[in-house]
């Protein structure tokens, strides 16, 4: 059974590139109006110019509340309405241990991986899903549910959406349905630092797939 989402307005951001690129391409396809968002729009418009389907682009820095509130805003007023939003923005700009993270780049860290999935999600329960519902999507990530002193603080903020997430679905039912994913490894521009070093063994094992750039 083809899954169809005619009819059906979606908003995901950080989706210029990676997992955001392949989900937004995936809902347009199956006949989503999508709206995409990340800091760059040059980058927004060569992802779009990728997609089937209607895909608007809005640039936003996702750690930006008033930049939420804009694009939510165009969302609504250019695509008619929102009913999913997929929180997908993150950022990582420190790798190491927990021990040797400034103060500067942990709390950047915790405006977009974490703040950011609250008040997005604040943002389009007000524009639109409170009375209309809708569903709420967080990209979480393995890493929330162990340890690694590589990406530990990366890690600490993806364990905080994973209960963002419980939280959000207890209070927001039954009119939102909010739920998280924890993909594991993928290879993208973000991650680079951890696949590319072990990239020959990680061959040998697992096919490559390059699902963001498939049409």
């Amino acid at each position: 059974m083809e899954l169809r989402l005619d009819g059906k307005v979606a908003l995901v951001t950080g989706a210029s590139r990676g997992i955001g690129r392949a989900i937004a391409a995936a809902y347009a396809a199956s006949g989503a109006k999508v709206m995409i968002s990340s800091r760059k729009q040059d980058a927004l418009e060569e992802a779009a110019a990728t997609m089937d389907g209607e895909v608007e682009v809005f640039a936003a820095n996702a750690g930006e509340p008033d930049q939420a509130e804009a694009c939510v805003a165009g969302c609504v007023d250019r695509l008619g309405g929102l009913d999913i939003l997929v929180n997908n923005a993150a950022t990582n700009p420190y790798m190491g241990p927990l021990m040797g993270i400034d103060v500067s780049r942990a709390d950047k860290t915790v405006k977009v991986n974490q703040l950011g999935v609250l008040v997005w999600t604040q943002v389009a329960h007000r524009a639109a899903m409170a009375e209309g519902g809708g569903c709420v999507l967080n990209i979480a990530s393995v890493g929330g549910l162990s340890t690694d002193s590589n990406i530990a603080y990366y890690n600490v903020t993806k364990a905080a959406v994973i209960h963002l997430t419980r939280q959000m679905a207890a209070e927001l039912a039954p009119t939102v349905r909010v739920n998280a994913i924890a993909p594991g490894l993928v290879k993208t521009d973000m991650a680079r630092a951890l696949w590319e070093p072990n990239e020959a063994a990680l061959g040998r094992h697992t096919p490559s797939v390059d699902w963001a750039s498939r049409r």
